[in-house]
């Protein structure tokens, strides 16, 4: 019997399965900024400045007018996963926490009962081009727990573990464990109210580069655990006994171990695993909740507190050129980074 499930094309965003929401992947070759850390108005002609999100010239403005990104805008009852593999992410929110996140971060933000948050991606290099690559991931709070304080934490590059495996002729495949265990090796824990803190739910978020021709074993989890594997950068590999092309999910069996045999280019998977919430969710653009009574009364809300409004002078906050890697909590404690 097949430990694969199904393989699907990858879509935008990505289909996920419970307790996940669903995931984005934006990669963008954007050119050098300027002093500002915006783009010239001659690049941003022929786009829909607000809205854009057409690939012209290998990039996206998203809802950004000069800088790309994510101006400000609500969540409530989930949480977001913000993977940053190469470039610069700026973030604010409506409890005046702050931070600017590079290569090799990741930010776990709960949503909770409500929190407004920016996402900017400030051109800081304005003699050479300014590379991204993200994928945020939407992981969904249980009821118990879905009008809980917002809260934000910091997954640091440096806390984060690697694990690089080589096959019997020395190939290399690289792990990074960002949720979850594998083989022992344990990620830091996420924010104390995500459906992840529990080591019961079995959240497992990894994300794997492969060598060519490389092989590699990924271990059994619980039975009753959703496991899906995305395929989104190389050519092609065998997942187990089933021949996968790359911008393909695969969804597996979760309590048999998987085998991956990576073909003649060198590949890139994102892996999702979660014990299923299986409760009702009723989602509104923003806001996820269990039904559509507990989503008009969100909008109620919201229209009347804003979530405790926008702190910063500017929907589009971005940090001052020269800062690094930083984290400012709503509590007033602040993280520094080289």
């Amino acid at each position: 019997m097949s430990k694969i499930i199904s393989i699907q094309p990858l879509g935008f965003p990505w289909e996920t399965q419970d307790p996940f929401l669903f995931c984005a992947y934006h990669r963008d070759e954007y050119p050098a900024g300027n002093e500002e850390m915006g783009l010239d108005e001659s690049l941003l002609e022929g786009r829909a400045i607000g809205q854009d999100f057409t690939v012209k010239d290998g990039w996206r403005m998203y809802h950004g007018t000069n800088i790309p990104g994510f101006p400000y805008h609500p969540h409530r009852g989930f949480e977001t996963i913000t993977i940053n593999k190469k470039g610069v992410v700026d973030h604010t929110d409506s409890l005046g926490a702050a931070g600017r996140f590079m290569d090799g971060d990741v930010q776990w933000m709960t949503a909770g009962k409500g929190i407004q948050h920016s996402e900017m991606f400030p051109m800081i290099n304005s003699d050479q081009p300014n590379p991204l690559e993200i994928f945020q991931i939407w992981l969904n709070l249980p009821k118990v727990s879905k009008m809980v304080d917002p809260h934000f934490k910091m997954l640091w590059k440096e806390d984060i573990p690697v694990i690089i495996h080589k096959d019997e002729v020395e190939r290399a495949t690289t792990i990074h464990v960002i949720a979850g265990s594998i083989n022992g090796t344990r990620a830091p824990r996420p924010t104390p109210n995500s459906w992840a803190f529990e080591a019961k739910n079995a959240v497992g978020i990894y994300t794997v580069k492969m060598e060519a021709r490389a092989t590699w074993l990924l271990p059994k989890t619980s039975a009753n655990v959703n496991r899906t594997i995305f395929y989104y950068s190389g050519e092609s590999m065998q997942i187990d006994d089933k021949a996968v092309a790359v911008n393909h999910s695969i969804r597996a069996i979760a309590d048999t171990d998987i085998t991956f045999k990576n073909g003649d280019v060198e590949s890139y998977l994102l892996i999702l695993e979660g014990k299923p919430m299986n409760e009702p969710v009723v989602k509104h653009g923003p806001f996820v909740m269990n039904t559509a009574e507990e989503i008009r009364e969100t909008m109620r809300e919201y229209g009347k507190t804003q979530f405790g409004g926008w702190p910063w002078k500017v929907t589009e906050v971005a940090h001052s050129k020269t800062k690094g890697r930083f984290a400012i909590y709503s509590d007033g404690v602040e993280e520094i980074k080289k």
